[in-house]
């Protein structure tokens, strides 16, 4: 299934998977008046066995709960304040203290915080604290167990010159004031994690936009080493990791939204890195992901194009290299792209979220490397962000 957070409508948006790769047509749930909902992430709260949703709102200060029901409805929003002015931009969930519910964290854009938030089990989330990031504004967060010690931990890239955060876990809900590191950019935009020295830490890399380079942050059990850079093209966007070349290696893509272009970094397997090779997509590429579209047990690329409107497959070799792009129209200004098996064939299918167009592009894969024409579902207004999951337990993914 698909979940969607539809900036523009105040609303989320949800499509059940059907067998063959075809989806529901969206049911929505309103998310208030000017509510401005800027992402979302799914888990089960209540622990019922059905998947609920978290949402992020902007614009009235609060993280929204719709908790799934077993007919494939979710109930009426509720809400936790965030704060006066908090303005909440990113959430990520997880198990931050010893008991078995799923607790909630927020970077709060407007009040310069990461606020968490512990689920008491009952449908309610107790304030555990707010952690202050100085003058930066937050606005991406995720979780991870970073020095080792089966605890959670926090991470979060912020717009400002400490760019970076880590807020380390005790594993009872509090966590260590964060860590801010600066890569010398005020505009680090996205980040990957992996282990990428083979030192079974796990390791950063953070995408600085205005920069035009990535850099690595090593892990260490206090927090993180200092900083290793390389080029990237002009104004990348987008960041993941993946072994491309099959040696067990870590290697990163990263999506240049100024060149057109994705560059690709080899890892030696001991945090370093070869130069990039770069290779050309569409027009204004803005995220990317990967995937074994051919079953070769090589790993691929797949780009989201926003100018061009169109999403690049580039078939990987195995022996670092990849084909030329192939390109698949999708709907008007594509910004998020994930995969998954859509109609349970085996073989992985793409799904888009348009921004201007207000859908979501649903391309099967005939597991050879090639896709099928697009089939387009109507989301809310300007969805930017999608998550995919079975949402119903029928073991078929939504969207």
């Amino acid at each position: 299934d698909i979940a969607t957070a539809n900036h523009g409508t105040h609303s989320v948006s949800i499509f059940y998977g059907y067998a063959h790769g075809n989806f529901s047509p969206p049911i929505t749930y309103t998310t208030g008046y000017d509510s401005l909902p800027s992402s979302l992430v799914a888990g089960d709260f209540n622990n019922d066995n059905h998947l609920d949703l978290a949402i992020a709102n902007y614009g009235i200060n609060s993280v929204g709960i719709l908790f799934g029901n077993s007919n494939k409805t979710f109930e009426k929003q509720i809400t936790f304040s965030t704060g006066l002015g908090s303005h909440p931009y990113s959430i990520a969930v997880g198990h931050f203290n010893a008991d078995e519910f799923v607790d909630i964290a927020i970077a709060n854009s407007g009040t310069h915080e990461i606020r968490v938030l512990l689920n008491n089990g009952n449908r309610t989330f107790a304030n555990q604290a707010n952690y202050t990031v100085g003058s930066a504004s937050p606005y991406a967060i995720g979780v991870e167990d970073f020095n080792q010690d089966n605890r959670l931990d926090i991470v979060i890239t912020n717009n400002g010159i400490e760019n970076i955060g880590v807020l380390l876990g005790h594993g009872n809900g509090n966590f260590e004031n964060p860590i801010m590191y600066s890569t010398g950019s005020s505009s680090s935009i996205s980040v990957a994690i992996g282990d990428l020295n083979k030192e079974h830490r796990l390791d950063i890399v953070v995408v600085n936009n205005d920069t035009g380079a990535i850099d690595i942050l090593f892990g260490r059990y206090e927090g993180f080493q200092n900083q290793t850079r390389y080029s990237a093209g002009s104004s990348p966007q987008y960041v993941v990791v993946g072994d491309f070349n099959n040696d067990t290696r870590l290697d990163i893509v990263v999506a240049n939204g100024g060149s057109n272009d994705v560059s690709v970094l080899l890892g030696n397997g001991n945090g370093s890195f070869e130069n990039q090779t770069r290779y050309s997509v569409g027009f204004r590429p803005q995220s990317v992901v990967v995937g074994d579209f051919n079953n070769d047990t090589r790993l691929d690329i797949v780009v989201a194009n926003w100018y061009s409107d169109d999403v690049s497959v580039l078939l990987g070799h195995g022996n670092t290299t990849f084909e030329n792009q192939k390109r698949y129209s999708v709907g008007f200004r594509p910004q998020s792209v994930v995969v998954g098996d859509f109609n349970n064939d085996t073989r992985l299918d793409i799904v888009v979220a348009n921004v201007y167009s207000g859908d979501v592009s649903v391309l099967l894969g005939h597991g050879n490397g090639s896709f099928q024409s697009q089939t387009r579902y109507s989301v809310g207004s300007a969805p930017r962000s999608v998550v995919v999951g079975d949402f119903n337990n029928d073991t078929r993914l939504d969207i």
